[in-house]
């Protein structure tokens, strides 16, 4: 029997859940399942609460399996805490506590997360209705270093240009990191609190507005687990078309990313070249699909747009257009001796930690962590799909560069596979009505990694709680460990070689 498979036996299981088990525990179960996580049995996919629940998605690797375990009815009690023995935890429990009201016992780090003490209400999700005025906002106290000759340089949360904000607390020694910390949450959307009572078809549009560069993937993930909690077959042309977009908008951002990657190591050559591919792929999503991200096109049943033949010609325009240019681009980076001077070695992160935090992605290929959604699940049409899961070990931002190098390749074969073996017929069908309450799970692989998204629904069919956890959560954290030891300078090509979503972990 697998660990994950024996934990969730010792609770009591969740009816009209889908397709993975979820159980109710005890507090026992719910420490032996945090224990499991420290000693690197189980993987942490998610972490979140209600009024008087607290719910941990599992992942059991060997054994292929996911599950969920809750602890219900906590009215106020404080609940074991998962970080006390498991690190990557910490940082949902304190978000988990400002959006609930939920308290963790032994809560190694009690400062808020989300929660700046600017809300017009306190623990949204937890007991609603009662607004309060904002907290006194005071000063965030970021942990110190000890050591002599070490100052601390403040940046952000304003940056130059039109990324995101997000403050990043270095301490260095000289010229050399000695600690980095992070605080984010300034741009939170309250997109969790917006679900609760929406119907399915505002439900979407919110979960495609949670990261714009990844509207694809939240709303595939979002449609799957409506999907799942109906049982809904959608038709299998809708199936094959969800892919050809996620597979188009990994491609958009990996082009982009390489370029930025390569311009914030001063050689912003790189960056023209990759920005005129990225906006071919925009262009031709656009007139395939209606929209250049994307958004708005996947909903649960199917899709909301058709391929034509004069817009799968272009999309095949397309693919060969980056066949013939690409290869000259990573020519180019590979033998750019400055380039490589910057990259290489630069941003170093350990594998251990990679698969201690679970990290996906790019971030987590490039330190051995071969986890991919597509090829661990094996959803369709990705079963019916020949392509390879790139894995690095240097784990550097060079590393990071050529697993996006790697997957561009493979996108641009999934994509053609894809186009080839289309099936013909409808792209939608409807949800049905059944009159029960349920609940759903889908984990799907985007750009960054796996996004998850958990719901459940009311027997009318509106969206009672819905959760949706970015790959950032479990990446930003490394991107402090990456930095240290590295000079300040290093830090944007760093930053850049990770790019995790300020808006898809703020939400």
């Amino acid at each position: 029997m697998s660990m994950l498979n024996d934990i969730l036996e010792k609770g009591r299981p969740i009816p009209n859940h889908a397709p993975w088990p979820r159980a109710v525990v005890d507090q026992a179960v719910w420490i032996s399942a945090a224990q499991a996580l420290c000693e690197g049995r189980l993987i942490l996919l998610g972490l979140w609460g209600e009024q008087n629940a607290a719910h941990m998605a599992l992942l059991d690797e060997p054994a292929g399996m996911i599950g969920v375990v809750s602890l219900e009815g906590l009215d106020g009690d404080a609940y074991p805490s998962v970080a006390q023995a498991h690190p990557p935890a910490l940082r949902l429990e304190r978000a988990m506590r400002d959006l609930t009201g939920l308290k963790s016992q032994d809560l190694p780090d009690t400062r808020p997360w989300l929660d700046h003490g600017r809300w017009d209400l306190r623990h949204p999700l937890g007991a609603r209705g009662l607004p309060l005025p904002p907290l006194e906002v005071s000063s965030y106290p970021f942990l110190r270093s000890k050591g002599e000759s070490l100052h601390q340089i403040p940046v952000g949360p304003v940056h130059a240009g039109i990324i995101e904000p997000g403050h990043f607390r270095f301490t260095a020694n000289g010229e050399t990191v000695v600690r980095l910390e992070e605080r984010l949450g300034y741009v939170h959307k309250g997109i969790e609190a917006l679900m609760a009572g929406a119907d399915l078809i505002r439900g979407t549009q919110l979960a495609g507005r949670i990261s714009g560069d990844s509207t694809v993937a939240y709303a595939y993930a979002f449609a799957r687990a409506v999907e799942a909690a109906f049982g809904l077959v959608v038709p299998p042309r809708a199936i094959w078309l969800r892919a050809l977009m996620a597979e188009l908008e990994r491609l958009a951002n990996h082009l982009g990313d390489i370029g930025a990657i390569c311009n914030d190591a001063a050689f912003p050559l790189m960056l023209a070249h990759c920005g005129v591919l990225r906006e071919r792929v925009l262009r031709a999503a656009d007139a395939a699909f209606g929209h250049r991200l994307m958004r708005d096109r996947i909903v649960p049943g199917g899709v909301i747009t058709d391929l034509n033949d004069d817009t799968a010609t272009g999309l095949r325009s397309l693919l060969a257009e980056i066949r013939r240019k690409f290869p000259a681009l990573v020519e180019l980076y590979d033998n750019t001796a400055s380039l490589q001077d910057r990259t290489v070695g630069t941003g170093r992160l350990r594998a251990e930690l990679v698969r201690e935090y679970g990290a996906g992605g790019y971030v987590g290929r490039a330190s051995e962590r071969g986890f991919d959604a597509r090829h661990f699940l094996r959803y369709p049409p990705y079963d019916s799909l020949s392509f390879e899961v790139p894995v690095l070990g240097d784990g550097d931002v060079n590393a990071r560069v050529w697993i996006r190098i790697r997957e561009i390749e493979q996108s641009l074969s999934l994509a053609e596979q894809i186009l080839d073996q289309l099936p013909k017929g409808p792209i939608l069908k409807a949800t049905p009505f059944v009159g029960e309450g349920r609940e759903g799970l889908a984990l799907v692989e985007g750009f960054r990694g796996d996004v998850l998204v958990w719901l459940r629904l009311t027997p009318e069919g509106m969206i009672e709680r819905c959760h949706l956890r970015d790959p950032s959560w479990f990446q930003w954290p490394l991107l402090e460990a990456a930095i240290e030891g590295n000079i300040v300078a290093d830090f944007p090509l760093c930053n850049k070689s990770f790019n995790c979503s300020y808006s898809g972990h703020d939400l």
